[in-house]
């Protein structure tokens, strides 16, 4: 059934005058008997009854209204929906990250979405570290990411928007929590509990290079999935974690002390994103970001 027949016939049922439907379609009063009398051919019988002096629904026309309303609304809902998804009002961006380090800058990211943009819906993607995060991006396996980097990550975009330093986590009874600071000649032959190598962390390779610039490899004793388990293990005297400060802000600490470091190659948490990507639900997410997420200073 043609959408502007169903538009006629539902003026025409609500007003039961062919005068006042044709006035609120903006047509003329033919044009509308003959759109009429085209979708009661269509269905096969008559919709209304007309005489000199009024104008009543058929049992047919009656059976139809209902379902007329509900089609002309199911067109309207995808217009507007197709609307929205074309100008980036709606849709989905999946955002990638590492864990409790980003908590506070995706936060803060998804609720200015939330309130500016409540068709947009952001998809978290946690456990995303370094390299992990820009094959994620490369793969179109997530459209935003948050992660540290020392330098600006070559193949994506990205945008800076904090600094961050390293920290070590030590036991509070190892010799090392009496320290005011550390170097990384302090590690030499000291465990360590760190991510995985495949995550491509770059925090754990500014662990590795400032350790082998002094003239030695870190010794990794425990591999952990994640910053909770890492400290969790830290606390039981496993060994020491390399980390950030903004991740340690979020994690319980007991029998945990943080050292300071001597000196740390800068770190800068970035935004980033696939070169090029002009989907206009992506493009508004990211210009909220500005507004929340200014840069780093």
């Amino acid at each position: 059934m043609d959408p502007l027949q169903l538009r006629a016939f539902v003026a025409v049922a609500e007003d039961l005058h062919f005068g006042r439907a044709a006035e609120r379609l903006h047509i003329a009063q033919p044009y509308l008997s003959r759109t009429i009398r085209a979708l009661e051919e269509d269905l096969g019988a008559p919709l209304f009854r007309r005489t000199t002096r009024r104008v009543e629904l058929t049992p047919a026309g009656a059976a139809l209204v209902d379902r007329a309303r509900a089609i002309l609304a199911m067109g309207d809902e995808a217009r507007a929906s197709v609307a929205a998804a074309h100008e980036g009002r709606s849709g989905r961006v999946r955002i990638g990250f590492a864990g409790p380090s980003a908590h506070d800058a995706v936060g803060q990211l998804a609720r200015a979405v939330r309130q500016q943009h409540p068709l947009i819906d952001l998809v978290f993607l946690p456990g995303r570290y370094g390299a992990s995060v820009l094959s994620d991006l490369l793969r179109h396996e997530s459209d935003l990411a948050l992660a540290r980097f020392a330098e600006p990550p070559a193949g994506v975009s990205s945008r800076a928007i904090a600094r961050d330093r390293c920290v070590v986590a030590v036991p509070t009874s190892h010799r090392l929590a009496q320290a005011a600071e550390l170097r990384f000649d302090d590690f030499r032959d000291e465990p360590f509990v760190a991510f995985p190598e495949s995550f491509g962390s770059s925090v754990r390779a500014i662990l590795v290079s400032g350790c082998q610039a002094a003239g030695f490899d870190p010794r990794f004793v425990q591999i952990a999935p994640d910053s909770w388990t890492s400290i969790a293990l830290v606390s039981a005297g496993v060994g020491l974690h390399f980390t950030t400060a903004t991740a340690v802000a979020h994690l319980p600490l007991d029998g945990v002390h943080i050292c300071e470091i001597a000196g740390p190659p800068a770190i800068s948490v970035y935004l980033l994103w696939r070169q090029g990507d002009d989907d206009p639900v992506l493009r508004r997410v990211l210009r909220t970001s500005v507004e929340v997420l200014p840069g780093a200073e």
